[in-house]
C-alpha cells in the first residue's frame, strides 16, 4: 500500500484561544478620614455643625448688659427671628435681662414666654435646651411673678413642655429640664406651685405623671 504523501495530509487547524472572563474590579469608594485611618495621612477633623456652635453658658458666668434699654429693643424682634441661632442668641438676652434686669423684662415678659414655650417645642435640640435654660433664670428672677393671672396659662403651657422634655430620652436635654424644674419648686411658694401641679398627676403620659409627682413631692419636702 503506498504511502499519503506529506504534502497532501490534512491541514492542521489551529485552536481557538479560549476568551479569558474580564473581571472587573470594583469601583474604589474613598471614606472620609475623621480619624487616624492610614499613618501616612493627615488626620481631618470632623465637620462642624451649626449644633456644635451653640455656647450653652452656665447662669453663674452670666453679666449684666451695661446699656439694658438698648437691648431690650431688640430682644422681641430676635426672638421672632426665622434664623434659630438668632432666636439662641436673644434668649440667652432674655437670660441676662431677667436675672440682672427683671424690671426691664417684665412688660415683654408675655411674648417672651411664648416664644419658650414654641422653643422648646422645636425639634432643634440646641433651641429646645437654650430655651430650658432661660426657662430656669427666669423662674429664679420672678418666681410667684409668673403664677399672675396675666401670665398664668402661658405658665401652665410651659410647665407642661418641661414635663414633657423631662420625660424623653434625649438625655442633655432630659437632665436639663429635670434642673429646671427643681429650680422652679426651689423659686416658688409651694403651696400655689402645687395647685399648677395637681393637674399634671391624671395625664395620659406615665412619665409625665411620674416627673410631676417628682415635683409634688420636692413641693411637700420644701413645705
Amino acid at each position: 500500500m503506498a504511502l499519503r504523501p506529506i504534502d497532501n495530509a490534512l491541514p492542521i487547524t489551529a485552536e481557538r484561544p479560549k476568551k479569558q472572563a474580564k473581571i472587573s474590579a470594583p469601583p474604589h469608594k474613598e471614606k472620609p478620614n475623621f480619624g487616624v485611618n492610614d499613618e501616612n495621612n493627615v488626620p481631618m477633623p470632623p465637620p462642624i455643625t451649626a449644633d456644635s456652635s451653640i455656647d450653652y453658658v452656665p447662669s453663674e458666668n452670666l453679666k449684666p448688659f451695661p446699656d439694658p434699654d438698648i437691648k431690650i429693643q431688640g430682644l422681641v424682634g430676635g426672638l421672632e427671628s426665622k434664623d434659630w441661632l438668632k432666636v439662641c442668641e436673644s434668649l440667652n438676652d432674655a437670660r441676662q435681662l431677667a436675672l440682672f434686669h427683671s424690671n426691664i423684662l417684665l412688660p415683654v415678659l408675655e411674648k417672651v414666654m411664648l416664644v419658650m414655650v414654641k422653643a422648646i417645642k422645636n425639634p432643634r435640640s440646641a433651641l429646645c435646651k437654650t430655651s430650658i435654660m432661660a426657662s430656669s433664670d427666669i423662674f429664679k428672677a420672678l418666681g410667684e411673678k409668673l403664677l399672675e393671672p396675666a401670665i398664668s396659662n402661658i405658665f401652665d403651657n410651659l410647665l407642661l413642655q418641661l414635663l414633657l422634655k423631662g420625660s424623653q430620652d434625649k438625655k442633655f436635654v432630659c437632665e436639663e429640664a429635670d434642673r429646671t424644674l427643681k429650680t422652679m419648686v426651689e423659686s416658688m411658694s409651694p403651696l400655689l406651685l402645687l395647685r399648677k401641679l395637681r393637674a399634671y398627676v391624671g395625664h395620659s403620659n406615665l412619665r409625665v405623671r411620674a416627673k410631676a409627682a417628682v415635683s409634688i413631692s420636692n413641693c411637700v419636702s420644701k413645705m
